[in-house]
């Protein structure tokens, strides 16, 4: 039987997964006006799960993806990624974390248009410091892994919506990451592109990627291992889901 993360006797504790959050609190201020986005979040996630985060918008669940990765500051509370206290670290220190061992999918593809889809996929791999030449057969191997070996030098106006989110899953996977944030990564698709880009994401998952995606889609958080649901920045259901 599994324990509700309301009733948990205590915070999970380092060595419990990949990535740990204990007490974690975000507060957004304006002004004199705070909210509180994230009340005292507890998590664990094991290495190659796959997590849908889900919860009606505004309930937190963008919020809690971005700081759990880094992205965003925390106000209290601990989160450890790999062993690591990533909100310990200087902003520097974090970047480079974050490119040696993650992987960003978001709703919008945030390609750059005047680069081809493997300029697209290696820049990320250039600015930690591979070797061109390295960079270059990790973009192409990566590229043709997720479809698209036929389209290396097409521009993302050049593609489909489906082909330019593939280029983003090449994107985030190229530098070989422990973990990958997916953040809506079907909300600008068609239903069938959709299917074949989450088709992609459980085919990934199945080879050992650890995967935490947001979604609204209850298809989408139905096929994941485990699934968190979010409401006023506090977890009311943690459920496993296969």
């Amino acid at each position: 039987m599994r324990p509700s993360p309301t009733t948990a006797a205590s915070a999970p504790a380092a060595g419990d997964g990949i990535l740990v959050a204990r007490g974690v609190r975000k507060t957004y201020r304006t002004g004199a006006e705070s909210v509180d986005a994230l009340k005292d979040i507890d998590l664990a996630v094991a290495a190659g799960q796959f997590v849908a985060v889900m919860g009606p918008s505004g309930s937190g669940k963008t919020t809690l993806l971005n700081c759990l990765s880094g992205l965003d500051d925390i106000d209290a509370g601990e989160i450890v990624v790999d062993d690591e206290p990533i909100h310990r670290m200087s902003d520097a220190r974090r970047t480079r974390h974050r490119a040696s061992s993650m992987g960003f999918i978001f709703q919008a593809f945030n390609l750059i248009p005047v680069f081809t889809a493997i300029e697209n996929v290696e820049l990320p791999l250039l600015l930690a410091g591979a070797d061109a030449k390295a960079a270059r057969t990790a973009a192409h191997e990566t590229l043709a892994r997720v479809g698209l070996g036929h389209r290396l030098h097409h521009r993302p106006t050049e593609l489909s919506g489906g082909e330019q989110q593939r280029v983003t899953i090449a994107r985030a996977l190229a530098g070989r990451p422990r973990i990958v944030w997916a953040d809506e990564p079907t909300g600008n698709l068609d239903s069938e592109t959709a299917t074949q880009v989450m088709d992609l994401l459980r085919e990934l998952h199945a080879e050992g990627l650890t995967l935490l995606l947001v979604t609204h889609d209850d298809d989408i958080g139905s096929s994941a291992q485990r699934r968190i649901v979010v409401r006023d920045g506090v977890i009311v259901a943690d459920e496993a889901l296969r």
